[in-house]
């Protein structure tokens, strides 16, 4: 795969106008190694309850510059957060959405994507099947495809949160996130300082990025976890893997579904904070040990995605 221009502070100089400054919040959360001292970044207050909107702005707001953007709007293929993200871009440039999603997304996400005014396609039970039926639409529409997480444009916008935490946290840092494509993680890793360390923590049963590095490259991958409507791509993306191993600060664990339910469970027991399953798998690679901070090192937890129902 050839280089891929990745231009975060583009992004954040385009898009933090339309979008929420997410804070930060300093607390202490109980693990296997006692209490540790943590960094949430509170990235599920962001539009739409998730980071996706920040590159789903940005590659519209770019290609509407670059004169690509056509009346047919934006189009994408989603589990539920990257359509819901384009759906919240599509709003603030002010252009129709088109999103696929498979019929086995969860009904809240839907909801919220008619709720914002885009055409909702309900495409086989997996997002390979979605993303299929995307090319052909956008082909038939001429509509902007932004893929869910292997595109340099999505993939800058999401770095943009390494920006943010990096002005509001001194390094050096061991930031902590989940991992479905990719996307998110390979933002962050744009914006390592040095010392840094990123670390993507996956479910065992929705792991493309673990196994891609047990391979030694992309591969397919089974899924069958609690977390794959949100943690469902079934390989990891290529901008992914190709800053991953560019990058020999970033890290990769896995945690199981019931380590991710306790630590979801806690997160809301003790904060009052309710995320994704797919979120809580940063946290619990951090309650069951599997991430440490480094000496000297903040540890620092971005909690990207709240779209879910209040069952715990």
């Amino acid at each position: 795969m050839t280089a891929v221009s990745i231009d975060v502070h583009g992004a954040a100089a385009t898009i933090s106008p339309h979008l929420r400054r997410t804070p930060v919040l300093r607390s202490t959360i109980q693990t296997v190694d006692g209490p540790r001292d943590v960094v949430f970044k509170l990235e599920y207050l962001q539009l739409g309850g998730c980071f996706k909107v920040r590159g789903s702005l940005w590659a519209t707001l770019h290609a509407r510059a670059g004169g690509t953007l056509t009346d047919a709007g934006v189009l994408v293929a989603s589990g539920g957060n990257a359509a819901i993200g384009a759906a919240w871009a599509a709003r603030i440039a002010g252009v129709p959405c088109t999103v696929v999603v498979p019929e086995t997304a969860p009904e809240v996400k839907v909801a919220t994507l008619r709720t914002l005014g885009a055409q909702v396609h309900l495409v086989g039970l997996r997002y390979q099947e979605a993303a299929d039926a995307a090319v052909d639409i956008a082909e038939a529409t001429g509509a902007l495809a932004l893929h869910a997480y292997d595109l340099p444009d999505i993939v800058a916008g999401a770095g943009t949160i390494g920006l943010e935490i990096a002005e509001d946290i001194a390094g050096p840092l061991t930031t902590v996130v989940c991992v479905g494509g990719g996307g998110l993680l390979a933002g962050l890793a744009a914006t390592l300082r040095p010392g840094d360390r990123l670390v993507g923590a996956e479910p065992l049963g929705s792991s493309c990025l673990h196994q891609a590095r047990a391979a030694g490259a992309p591969v397919p991958v089974e899924l069958e976890s609690i977390a794959a409507d949100s943690l469902g791509a079934t390989r990891i993306g290529d901008i992914c893997w190709e800053t991953a191993a560019q990058h020999p600060a970033v890290d990769s664990v896995l945690v199981t579904d019931d380590q991710l339910i306790a630590a979801r469970r806690m997160l809301w027991d003790s904060h009052r904070i309710l995320v994704e399953h797919g979120t809580a798998a940063a946290v619990a690679a951090v309650t069951t040990g599997a991430v440490r901070p480094e000496p000297d090192s903040t540890l620092c937890i971005v909690l990207c995605g709240a779209n879910t129902g209040f069952e715990l």
